[in-house]
């Protein structure tokens, strides 16, 4: 058993999980955004703004950690003259992990990794309603939706 083991194995030993987290957090920088599991995204997450972090550092040790990570020198590049003067400001916090349903072929639960600096375009929110139990409430049988939005201040 497990007990108090951090980190999810992900069903690959050391050097392949490795090499994943590598080319994720590679993607995100590169791209801004990527579609994978959710539990590839939760994984890579604190390595990918630890990147970030070192990127923002900018000195010439962080810029050597980061090739020796990533091994792409010109998405090293682009983390440090492009994302990590962007957040320069933020104390953190430089990735959103956003869940979009599960995949079609084996019903993996799917998620956008992507950079908080970008716009969110249709992403689903929880503002958005509760599904069939919002509008059955709307129906008359209870304060609805509107009565929510009036007690919330919205």
């Amino acid at each position: 058993m497990r007990h108090a083991r951090s980190g999810k194995k992900l069903g690959r030993d050391s050097a392949h999980r490795k090499a994943l987290y590598s080319n994720l957090a590679g993607a995100v920088i590169e791209h801004g955004r990527i579609k994978t599991t959710v539990t590839k995204a939760k994984a890579v997450k604190p390595i990918a703004e630890q990147l970030i972090t070192l990127g923002r550092r900018g000195d010439m040790h962080a810029r050597r950690q980061a090739v020796s990570f990533l091994r792409s020198k010109e998405i090293v590049h682009k983390l440090f003259s492009e994302v990590g003067p962007a957040f320069a400001e933020r104390p953190g916090g430089y990735l959103r992990i956003t869940r979009i349903g599960p995949r079609p072929g084996d019903s993996a639960e799917m998620a956008y990794l992507e950079l908080v600096a970008r716009r969110r375009r249709g992403a689903r929110g929880r503002a958005r309603g509760r599904g069939r139990a919002g509008r059955r409430r709307a129906g008359g049988r209870g304060p609805g939706r509107r009565a929510r939005t009036e007690i919330l201040g919205l």
